[in-house]
């Protein structure tokens, strides 16, 4: 339903230790699933390089890696250090670039860490840094619990565009404290035109109790119809993808959009 709704863009699962993230155990049977759209791509989550075997065995032609700019989270999120995940990511980006497969480089917990508070501006920039000049052609900025605010996400993204070209750099905004499409705003107007968002604003952490999910993909496309930024995607099919995952999961919509449209 997403592929039909004119998104470019699908995350379509991650290849996790089902031990660590029960949740995920069923990844193989998601990508045979997938009816794959022409022109639509069906990134995956790899922790290291046995997740990225797994991921182009099950048929995975493009693989995101997580780091985080919070040694804590780092540690109870993928079990290990900042510096040890960006060795482990050397792993994954040689096995991928052999197999010619683009991979996307995500920052977890860009402007706060729910172990550690305030996130210093200057270890995402670092991070982020190794990641692109590791060749991850894009590098997705997370914040991962939803603290930021348009103030703290300015001096982030000021911090990183020294480091990296705007041009490959995404936001991903978690809507906890209910800044996410402000603090994409912001985004956007500092030349930034990846934005990644959960449709229904599903999702989480299980590595951040609280956090809301990411924002949601209906809210992004209407700010962004309004803005006048033609995106390719219909509205209307979105959340139609939308109402059917919260029947399915039974689970009420995140998505401000969508529920003033059922009132109306």
């Amino acid at each position: 339903m997403l592929s039909e709704s004119g998104l470019p863009v699908i995350e379509a699962t991650s290849f996790v230790s089902p031990k660590w993230v029960p949740q995920m155990a069923d990844q193989v049977e998601v990508m045979k699933g997938i009816s794959k759209k022409p022109g639509v791509s069906y990134p995956v989550l790899t922790p290291n390089l046995k997740g990225f075997q797994a991921a182009l065995k099950a048929g995975a032609s493009e693989v995101a890696i997580f780091g985080a700019a919070s040694e804590l989270f780092s540690k109870k999120n993928i079990n290990c250090s900042v510096e040890e995940s960006l060795q482990r990511f050397e792993e994954v980006m040689k096995a991928a670039k052999e197999a010619a497969v683009p991979v996307r480089g995500y920052v977890s917990c860009v402007v706060g860490c729910p172990y550690e508070g305030q996130v210093a501006p200057e270890k995402v920039a670092h991070v982020a840094k190794r990641l692109y000049s590791m060749g991850c052609y894009e590098i997705s900025l997370g914040d991962t619990i939803g603290v930021g605010t348009p103030g703290s996400m300015t001096k982030m993204l000021e911090a990183v565009t020294k480091e990296v070209p705007v041009s490959a750099l995404a936001v991903h905004c978690h809507d906890t404290y209910g800044q996410a499409l402000a603090n994409i705003l912001i985004a956007l107007q500092m030349g930034i035109s990846v934005v990644d968002s959960s449709v229904a604003g599903l999702g989480g952490c299980p590595y951040a109790q609280g956090a809301s999910g990411n924002v949601a993909t209906e809210d992004v496309v209407y700010m962004l119809h309004g803005l006048g930024i033609k995106t390719g995607v219909d509205l209307s099919k979105l959340m139609d993808a939308g109402a059917f995952i919260c029947r399915t999961i039974n689970r009420k919509t995140s998505s401000k959009v969508a529920q003033a449209t059922c009132k109306l």
